[in-house]
């Protein structure tokens, strides 16, 4: 396959993100669940790429996790259709390795995926560009792993993005613009844990969408989204981890924006699970995004 990632001839470039599929050995009937829904969503949107936004198995329950990874992605893979995958805190609890999982991931015909950046903390730090029309470079996913839980022991909660994964964005970002003549890259951002910002979004911005439970945000706010504001390319940001937070909202001029929960798991009673949309358009400094439920139905269309 040409794993070449392009807008369409009108100019647009659809993601679908499925965040926190937590596939696990004793619940068979809602993997299954899930998977209908991922099939659902895709023949609805009809996306040129898949991001499964960390979390893609619940490792600590599944008794071989390298299979449960399979079976999750064996969907997408079946239709054909690119797709990546980051991780979360749970997908390398227990049995297997962020680098295994890395490993799986690159073995299958349509995973868009690269090899992750040498010599950097964590596992899954690449970046995927997008071509124009005319085939040169238009747009750039960044796709950053924000780890599990603190080392530290005196640090209790999860992981953070590191100094020298920033520093990688940064370089990566100013070389890009380089090539662009001084102009920023349109970009978008993908990692699991969200940002501290995300709290703060909330509390002094606009948002659309569900808060049902307390932004599980590291303790440490290690300074990625101020790279980003310097940097000026990313427009939006995509988490996942919070299943009962599907909301987005701008701050400093980036959209912070959190994945409907793709898991039966948690909030499955009372709100339907699905995955998030978003729709580039080549040349444009701007995104739109909604959310696709498993019903089919579509809610909080937005421009950010």
């Amino acid at each position: 396959m040409d794993k070449a990632l392009k807008f369409r001839t009108d100019g647009t470039f659809k993601i679908v993100q499925f965040s926190d599929t937590e596939y696990m050995d004793d619940a068979a009937d809602l993997n299954e669940r899930t998977a209908d829904m991922m099939r659902t969503v895709m023949e609805t949107e009809q996306p040129d790429l898949v991001v499964f936004a960390g979390d893609v198995i619940g490792s600590l329950r599944c008794s071989n996790p390298e299979q449960s990874f399979r079976d999750v992605v064996s969907t997408i893979e079946a239709m054909k259709v690119p797709w990546v995958a980051i991780f979360g805190n749970h997908d390398s609890e227990a049995g297997i390795t962020r680098e295994q999982l890395m490993d799986i991931q690159l073995s299958y015909s349509y995973c868009a995926a690269e090899r992750t950046a040498e010599h950097i903390s964590g596992v899954g730090n690449y970046v995927l560009s997008i071509q124009g029309s005319d085939e040169r470079f238009a747009a750039a996913l960044y796709f950053l792993d924000s780890g599990s839980y603190s080392a530290l022991p005196h640090i209790h909660g999860y992981d953070w993005i590191r100094r020298d994964q920033i520093d990688w964005y940064a370089a990566q970002s100013q070389a890009f613009t380089d090539q662009n003549g001084g102009q920023p890259i349109p970009s978008l951002a993908f990692f699991h844990i969200p940002l501290p910002e995300y709290q703060e979004v909330w509390d002094k911005s606009e948002c659309h969408g569900e808060k049902r439970e307390e932004v599980s945000c590291p303790r440490i706010n290690s300074g990625l989204f101020s790279a980003m504001v310097e940097m000026g390319d990313v427009m939006g940001t995509f988490a996942g981890h919070d299943h009962g937070n599907d909301y987005s909202g701008e701050h400093h001029g980036i959209r912070l924006c959190y994945g409907r929960s793709s898991s039966y798991i948690i909030w499955d009673t009372d709100i339907p699970i699905g995955a998030r949309v978003i729709e580039l358009q080549q040349g444009s400094r701007t995104f739109d995004t909604w959310l696709r439920l498993s019903d089919g139905s579509a809610q909080q269309r937005s421009i950010g």
